[in-house]
Formats: C-alpha cells, sequence, structure tokens
C-alpha cells in the first residue's frame, strides 16, 4: 500500500509484508500489528497502509479513519488487557511515516515508567510468546468494537 518512492528503509512500510498473525486488523487504509522490536504484551502499532509522514501527510480520508481506528484499538486493547491505562503516542522522530503506538499500562507498571516513561519498558518487557497470546483477544474485541466501521 505504500505510495511512491523508494522507502525500503520505512519500518511502517516494510510491515506491509508482516505475516499476518501479528495483525489485528487491515483496511485499506490502516493497520495495526504487534511490530518486531515492540513485542510488549498490550502494545501495537496503528499505522498509516500509505507512506503519509506525520499527521501532516495524512489526507482527508486518512484523517478521519484515523480517529475511529485509534477510537476503536485503544478500546479494544483496554478491555482485553484491563488495564487502568491505554496511551496512544505518537513522535515521528524515529519513523516518519504517520503511526501511533497504543501502549496498555497495567497496574504493575511503577510511578517511575508510566507516562511518555512507559517506553522504558521496551527491553525490560519485551516477550514475543505473551504478546502473540494476547492478539487474538484484541482482534475479537476490535473486531466487536469497530462493527460495521472495519473496511
Amino acid at each position: 500500500m505504500s505510495n511512491d518512492g523508494n522507502h525500503s528503509a520505512c519500518l511502517m512500510c516494510a510491515m506491509e509484508d508482516a505475516d499476518e498473525t501479528a495483525r489485528v486488523f487491515g483496511d485499506s487504509l490502516w493497520a495495526a500489528e504487534i511490530v518486531p522490536g515492540y513485542e510488549v504484551p498490550g502494545w501495537f502499532i496503528l499505522r498509516a497502509r500509505r507512506h503519509a509522514e506525520l499527521i501532516t501527510g495524512l489526507d482527508g480520508a486518512e484523517l478521519a479513519g484515523f480517529a475511529r481506528r485509534a477510537r476503536d484499538l485503544v478500546a479494544a486493547v483496554t478491555e482485553a488487557t484491563g488495564a487502568p491505562a491505554t496511551y496512544l503516542l505518537a513522535f515521528g522522530e524515529n519513523y516518519r511515516h504517520f503511526h501511533t503506538l497504543v501502549t496498555a499500562r497495567g497496574a504493575d507498571v511503577p510511578a517511575d515508567r508510566r507516562g511518555g516513561d512507559i517506553l522504558r519498558l521496551r527491553a525490560e518487557r519485551r516477550d514475543p510468546e505473551a504478546a502473540a497470546r494476547l492478539l487474538p483477544a484484541v482482534r475479537e474485541a476490535y473486531l466487536r468494537l469497530a462493527g460495521t466501521e472495519v473496511g
């Protein structure tokens, strides 16, 4: 789905070729999945399918779709994990391709790892097997919550 230009070095574009078993959902504009290197249980990337840089690079349809997809993915992750907080983070420094990181913050996460410091858990709690085990529950919750809005 990525558009013109050579984006072979773009991790988010490369996810187009990822195994479907890592995907929560994919429609014509958006996809959500577990991304290599971010396999923390309850962490998912929501990304534009087209290589659009930063939120300012989204077209009208992508922007409208983003609001619904973000809402439903955050709700699904919260439901499936029982997390008291679920974060939606967007930076755009390391990967300019527009994406957000949805992170469930469990009650067991200490105060010094909350808010933006949750990213420190990436190395501390990386567990690909546990992340994969959680994915079906998130997918099921997402599909139910999104209902007919799923493309």
